[in-house]
């Protein structure tokens, strides 16, 4: 990455966030190849987390799995989160980031989902046995080493998200693997914690969640950094996702399960894009998070390059008055209204910097309003820059206050608007952004959209978050236990995925298949009821996924009765064919008996006899109506006179051949 301080000094900001994109070799995830993810040294790992399907919470007896809307609440509880000493005597840096919010918290609490647990009010029960059985079953699956004795430990949390400001979490296996195709992915750790609260705003200093998924068992599998592409990363995240749903025993659904991807690159450090809860939606944020990092590195090479002494750098800063200037913005306007101060800020040799490529749609400039808005809490719109594509406010604003702040040429500057209370805070935030830029990469979570794009988030944790729970005793782990437990292990998703292949089931059906845990459902069928294995794979991957996608159900569609469904044609000697046209009906009325939807088809039972004893007719009307000599012509057409009648009483394949003959 070649720079050189003077040129972006010479170019619009436009043609300066083009040019910049260029200079680190950007190029779209779709056109990628893999040796522009070795050149920028790609690496990234997973936290796959995935809700067990129990009956009660982990530390309570509160059932699990139970949901209400916003506005289903019996009381509300405020409360403000302030940081603690660990036992090193240190202070997490997450949490003094969280303390400089100053946020209020309010959780609406139902009394059918939560109890005085929930809310820090009353020690933990004992940890729910059938949690701890279905999180020990997958850790087996996952091949890890199964710990001799739990401990269980709490995890500091100062956003909000728990009411007690940490969770309880537990480790049960560490060193373990998951097979890809072309590759093993070591795994560090399975860990068993409790879920967290759901957020449901986040406005200025105000932030509310509603507490029904609070404390529900969950899962966490994390990986080693070894997947090197997006798509790896994503074969990874589908693997154990799969492997996870292969137990039956975890739930699904949105939100059920979530993926924080962790993503650095050559250079750069591990950034933690969390709660992504489409897997489809990580190679393109993993993708555009190492390009970001890639180019937060190029901005360091630049920044250090134009300034001399780093250490020394400051920003300055004076409050202005709209009336001595146009701003005629109407962000800043309803500001005005609400006597927020607008206040302009000089950053020293940025020109450049601000407008420098660093997301698809983003420059460098987004990575300080992103902070504004969650350490300062100012709402977006809340600043805007000498450097904007498309300027809010007319560009002489800028030129009057470089002479303001007596500027350099390389100078750029930035004006927010805020209240009194919130305007030191502000100043701190973009004073420090500013400094990590001449480091290269800070170590932040951040949270990922569908288009692709990240915004900041938090600091990213680190161990001093992580204590003893002085409330829970260790649990014992005998091997009997585990070795009992062994045995309800099912069979690996690779093994699945071989045997689908070997029964020629189409590939494009595995991830439907995988993903709703119907592979046992086609081996039972299989097995017991001797059908071909093709098809029914795509039966179910094909014909079912479509009726799924383009019909609703009136009830809760059981997946094991389509076991039922070829049960009863089967009994009845019916031709296994005609499941295609019962399954919509049947689909959208599960309660419906299979006689009176074949009644609703006004299907009518015939013998094989008396179909085939037409044939001579209908090839003497073929053979009138002189509409070709092509003996397979004939066959296509008496077929098709013969397919209402055909369809549930005569193979396509026999009829063919009694025709043929």
């Amino acid at each position: 990455m070649k720079t050189t301080s003077d040129e972006p000094a010479q170019l619009n900001p436009k043609q300066n966030y083009e040019k910049t994109r260029k200079e680190i070799g950007y190029v779209p995830r779709k056109k990628a190849k893999l040796s522009d993810y070795q050149r920028i040294g790609f690496m990234s790992g997973l936290e796959v987390h995935q809700q067990l399907k129990t009956k009660e919470k982990l530390f309570c007896h509160c059932p699990a799995g139970i949901y209400h809307n916003h506005n289903d609440f019996n009381a509300e509880i405020i409360r403000h989160m302030r940081p603690t000493l660990s036992e090193l005597g240190e202070y997490d840096g997450t949490a003094l980031m969280e303390q400089k919010t100053r946020k209020e918290i309010i959780y609406r609490i139902n009394n059918k989902t939560a109890c005085t647990y929930e809310i820090d009010d009353t020690p933990p029960f004992k940890i729910d046995r059938e949690a701890l059985e279905y999180a020990l079953e997958i850790s087996l699956l996952c091949k890890l080493n199964i710990v001799g004795e739990v401990h269980i430990t709490r995890k500091q949390y100062l956003d909000g998200s728990i009411p007690t400001g940490f969770q309880r979490t537990a480790i049960l296996g560490v060193e373990g693997e998951i097979p890809l195709k072309n590759k093993k992915v070591r795994l560090i750790q399975l860990s068993i914690e409790e879920d967290s609260c759901r957020e449901i705003s986040d406005i200025r200093h105000t932030r509310i969640y509603k507490t029904d998924r609070l404390g529900m068992p969950l899962i966490e599998t994390v990986t080693y950094p070894e997947l090197f592409t997006p798509e790896e990363l994503k074969e990874a995240a589908q693997y154990i996702r799969f492997l996870n749903r292969s137990t039956g025993k975890v739930r699904t659904g949105i939100g059920a399960g979530r993926e924080d991807v962790n993503v650095s690159c050559k250079g750069g450090t591990r950034v933690e894009i969390k709660g992504v809860a489409h897997n489809k939606w990580i190679p393109e944020l993993s993708h555009n998070e190492a390009f970001r990092q890639w180019a937060l590195l190029n901005i360091r090479e630049k920044l250090n390059n134009q300034v001399k002494n780093s250490s020394g750098w400051k920003i300055k800063h004076i409050e202005i008055d709209y009336r001595d200037y146009d701003l005629k913005y109407q962000p800043i306007i309803d500001g005005l209204i609400d006597k927020y101060r607008i206040i302009a800020v000089n950053l020293p040799d940025f020109k450049g910097i601000m407008s420098h490529f660093t997301q698809p749609g983003k420059m460098f400039a987004d990575e300080i309003c992103d902070r504004l808005k969650v350490i300062a809490c100012l709402e977006k719109p809340n600043m805007t820059h000498s450097e904007e594509i498309e300027p809010v406010i007319i560009p002489e604003n800028f030129e009057k206050l470089k002479k303001a702040f007596s500027a350099g040429e390389h100078d750029a500057q930035l004006i927010f608007w805020a209240p009194d209370a919130d305007i030191k805070t502000a100043l701190e935030v973009i004073e420090e952004r500013c400094k990590m830029a001449f480091e290269g990469v800070p170590k932040e979570t951040r949270k990922g959209f569908a288009d692709g794009t990240t915004i900041f988030e938090r600091v990213l944790p680190g161990a001093d978050r992580m204590y003893p729970d002085t409330d829970s005793a260790p649990i014992p782990l005998e091997d009997e236990y585990i070795t009992k437990l062994s045995k309800r292990v099912p069979t690996d998703i690779i093994e699945r995925y071989n045997q689908l292949k070997q029964w020629d089931v189409p590939e494009d059906t595995y991830t439907y298949i995988f993903r709703n845990n119907l592979y046992p459902l086609i081996e039972r069928i299989v097995t017991e009821l001797k059908l071909n294995p093709k098809f029914v794979g795509s039966f179910i991957g094909h014909r079912l996924k479509f009726v799924e996608g383009h019909n609703k159900s009136a009830n809760t569609f059981d997946y094991d009765k389509i076991y039922d469904l070829f049960k009863f044609l089967i009994d009845k000697k019916l031709e296994i064919n005609l499941s295609k046209k019962i399954l919509p009906v049947f689909y959208q009325y599960p309660k419906m008996d299979f006689n009176s939807i074949l009644t609703s088809l006004n299907f009518k039972q015939v013998p094989h006899e008396e179909i085939i004893s037409k044939i001579p007719f209908l090839k003497h009307k073929f053979s009138e109506i002189k509409i070709s000599k092509k003996d397979e012509v004939a066959v296509h057409w008496i077929m098709g006179e013969l397919q209402k009648t055909a369809i549930g009483n005569i193979a396509p394949e026999q009829l063919a051949k009694a025709i043929e003959q």
